[in-house]
């Protein structure tokens, strides 16, 4: 047996590429161009050799400010491009490479000139709003002053009707104000008032504090005004109310203009007299008119350099975060000035040396270096991390995977059973071939569009679902086969097509109340027969096939478990665990529920009505009784008891001897009794701490090892039970999506398809295709998706699998997100 395993072609996705801890010693001229094509080969992963040192006290500190900087000004540009609405295209990289010394002053620039345009807009912006508000205060003060004379009546449109195209001299908002007297009404009555414009979300807390202020000697009048202003800082569009406080004293002006102060509302001058009104009028739509045209022309040019810069956007952008990750990584490498190069350090997969090799020559030879680059492998203390080659298909699994934890260097990899048990598990629970047709359907629109939707930026749920359009795929193609055999089509009753016409020979599935017929044919060829379908005994046909065929899967995970905690024993020399762990729980888990599974097959193979409830728990309450009835072969109960006590005898057997002969080889190691040559197969056990091969041997404690094995051992046997019965979740998870298409089929689709309206209908099929759409497709599919997660992390992967290993990351180009910038 162990030659015909020794002889096994290796399997390369069984376990992790082997790892080598090299050496780098790059020349100075060389060293930014050998790790720029390292970047591009991307299968280096370096150690940081300053980890003592803080991120300002490294060599290349500078120039990764410098492109820190330059980042910020990028991320300025795009923003300023998203406010302006200019829609951002792929332009393909056809003007030369620039360098990053000579991008760092084009950056300057346009962000010298965007921030002055900026600046200018903002000032034009807000005087043109000064102006605006002035235009709609005066109209709106115009109504409040002369509302009782009706030859004083203010039209609403009275300025648009003004002259706008009358060419007057620009001045400042400020000259025009200083121009205008204060308005008053007669010095006789000695009535004054304030007029201007405040926020919407104010006017009522400003009315209620100018009341309390004057104690109520005042007079509020208030109107819309009939344009948003626009914010010209956050692009926000504000509503304001043009407001008119009447008073008296001039105690109450200086409160009531403090309070204006506030609560930030502007007070513009109105003149009482009409004329005048009239002539501050059209100054002010002439002063407007020529603000907009010059707002549009500056917006124009703005607009236009965004988009100039836009153009090389992409490009600016990937070449900075490049140089960034380039100097971040050459931080990481001890710079010897005397001998000016830098030494680094890291891990690669062997079978890329050689094209490390390769590009490290390729940057010798570009950067015309006269010394090259060193390169040698050296032995390393430390872990070596995993790394597992995949493609876009085995990626989505290799993930699910490494979702619980990844795997340690050189473990059994999950993965490559994950990838048929995974989609056939989720198959057995969801199983319906009508709704893994639709599942088809969309992971093949997924495929086919797979080379565009890898290149957009999606939703975290779409880009999700993307990544694992394989995975459903193949859970779809799954849950056609196992819906063919369960023959589930939306769990249609299939007596409607004729289906229940003809009835098996057994007696207990007769359905003559049913059909009315007594025809008799033989057994159903493929999967199970649809003629159970609307007979009384289809419910406990069906819980009890799915019920024992859970079982049966679940024990022949969990034996694949163990046995692939018997490769990774035997790869790593581990004598110890292969005798006094992988045996004993073999024998445990298939003394009762490889027992179990045999009387299944049994039953199945022979018709038998035995109870199989029945001898499984007298099996353990009373081993040595007649079985009676019960009895499915010749010597059934003497098997049984031999079989009961060896579970009884495994029990001991994971817990007592393993922690005794660690303690041996300890005390033999390191107190002189005997010198045994170290990493041996005998002794070479894994890293942990019951095992001789961990790194600190002197501080062994025979207790923590032993209390560890107990919880080790008690957590298999209670696992053995529990995840026995875990499996049971394939049986139920079935048994409601069938009853849950059957449900919606029969009481909403046929219930409303019997009456004879057509809205009856249209509402029924709608319900119905909605239950079907979401309770069905995504909801259920989702349940099946994560229980059958919970079967390959817990059932199946706690048998071998430890997952405590650090994941390969080398330094890449390829892997580098927005977040790096």
């Amino acid at each position: 047996m162990e030659e015909f395993i020794d002889n096994l072609p290796p399997m390369d996705l069984m376990r992790s590429e082997k790892m080598s801890y090299v050496q780098l010693i790059i020349p100075a001229e060389s060293a930014h161009r050998a790790i720029s094509y390292l970047g591009e080969l991307g299968l280096l992963q370096f150690h940081d050799l300053n980890v003592e040192k803080s991120p300002f006290q490294r060599t290349f500190v500078n120039q990764v400010k410098r492109c820190g900087e330059m980042s910020r000004k990028l991320r300025f540009f795009k923003d300023q491009i998203t406010k302006a609405g200019i829609v951002s295209l792929e332009h393909p990289f056809m003007q030369p490479d620039v360098e990053l010394e000579e991008l760092e002053i084009q950056l300057a620039e346009h962000e010298h000139e965007l921030i002055e345009l900026n600046t200018n807009t903002e000032r034009l912006q807000k005087t043109y709003n000064e102006l605006l508000e002035f235009r709609m205060v005066l109209d709106k003060a115009g109504r409040f002053l002369f509302s009782e004379k009706n030859h004083h009546t203010i039209g609403e449109d009275r300025e648009l009707e003004e002259s706008v195209n009358s060419n007057h001299e620009f001045i400042d908002t400020a000259s025009l104000l200083e121009k205008e007297l204060r308005s008053g009404f007669s010095e006789q009555s000695g009535v004054r008032f304030i007029s201007g414009i405040v926020c919407k979300s104010k006017v009522v807390r400003f009315e209620r504090m100018l009341f309390r202020a004057t104690r109520g000697n005042m007079l509020f009048n208030q109107a819309p005004a009939d344009e948003e202003i626009v914010d010209p800082v956050t692009f926000e569009k504000d509503a304001k109310i043009v407001f008119m406080v009447f008073f008296s004293g001039e105690q109450a002006k200086t409160k009531i203009l403090k309070i204006c102060e506030a609560f930030c509302a502007n007070c513009y001058p109105v003149p009482e007299d009409l004329t005048k009104q009239h002539q501050v009028t059209r100054e002010v739509l002439s002063r407007l008119s020529d603000l907009e045209a010059t707002l549009d022309a500056g917006i124009r040019h703005r607009n236009k350099a965004l988009s100039s810069i836009d153009y090389n956007l992409t490009k600016w952008v990937t070449l900075v975060r490049r140089e960034k990750a380039v100097y971040d990584t050459l931080n990481m490498l001890n710079f010897d000035v005397t001998k000016k190069c830098l030494v680094g350090e890291g891990w690669c997969p062997i079978f890329a040396t050689t094209k490390i090799q390769e590009a490290l020559q390729r940057a010798t030879y570009d950067s015309n270096s006269l010394v090259g680059v060193i390169f040698h492998v050296m032995d390393s203390v430390e872990s070596p991390p995993t790394y597992f080659r995949t493609n876009h298909f085995t990626n989505a699994f290799q993930e699910i995977v490494d979702a619980y934890g990844v795997a340690r260097y050189q473990e059994s990899n999950p993965a490559v059973y994950t990838v048929i048990t995974f989609p056939f598990l989720f198959a057995v629970m969801f199983g319906d071939w009508g709704h893994g047709i639709c599942l088809l359907i969309g992971s093949l629109i997924l495929i086919a569009r797979e080379s565009k939707l890898s290149k957009k930026k999606l939703g975290s749920f779409m880009e999700m679902l993307f990544g694992g359009r394989y995975v459903l795929l193949l859970m779809s193609i799954f849950s056609i086969y196992c819906g063919l055999i369960y023959n589930e089509f939306f769990s249609v009753p299939f007596h409607i097509f004729g289906g229940s016409a003809y009835r098996c020979r057994d007696a207990t599935c007769s359905n003559a109340d049913t059909v009315g017929l007594v025809k008799y044919r033989d057994p159903y060829p493929f999967g199970v027969d649809p003629s159970w379908r609307g007979s009384r005994s289809e419910l406990p046909f069906l819980n009890s096939i799915k019920m024992k065929m859970s079982i049966l899967l679940g024990v022949a995970q969990m034996n694949l478990g163990m046995f692939l905690s018997y490769f990774n024993a035997r790869f790593f020399g581990s004598s110890l665990d292969i005798r006094y762990q992988f045996i004993p729980q073999m024998i445990f888990l298939n003394s009762l529920f490889g027992y179990l599974s045999l009387l299944i097959i049994i039953k199945w193979c022979t018709g038998s009505q035995a109870d199989l409830y029945h001898v499984m728990i007298y099996m353990f309450l009373s081993p040595t009784d007649n079985i009676g009835e019960n009895e499915l072969f010749w010597g059934q109960r003497p098997l049984q008891i031999i079989l009961l006590l060896f579970a009884l005898v495994a029990v001991p057997w994971m817990l007592f001897p393993k922690p005794f002969i660690l303690k041996k080889l300890h005390t033999e190691r390191f107190q002189g009794s005997t010198y045994g040559m170290l990493g041996t197969s005998e002794i070479d056990l894994e890293v942990e701490p019951d095992s001789a091969r961990a790194q600190h041997h002197e501080d062994f404690n025979f207790s923590e090892v032993f209390v560890h094995q107990m919880i080790h051992s008690i957590e298999f046997v209670l696992g053995a039970v529990s995840n026995t019965a875990s499996y049971l979740r394939l049986w139920a998870l079935s048994l409601a999506h069938s009853e849950l298409s059957t449900v919606f089929y029969e009481k909403v689709l046929l219930l409303a398809w019997s009456y004879d309206n057509f809205i009856i209908r249209l509402v029924g099929l709608a319900v119905f295709s909605f239950a079907t759409a979401f309770i069905l497709l995504m909801m259920e599919t989702l349940s099946a998706f994560l229980h059958a997660l919970r079967l390959h992390w817990v059932e199946f992967q706690g048998k071998f699998y430890h997952g405590d290993g650090q994941k390969f990351k080398p330094f890449s180009f390829a892997s580098l997100t927005d977040d790096e910038d």
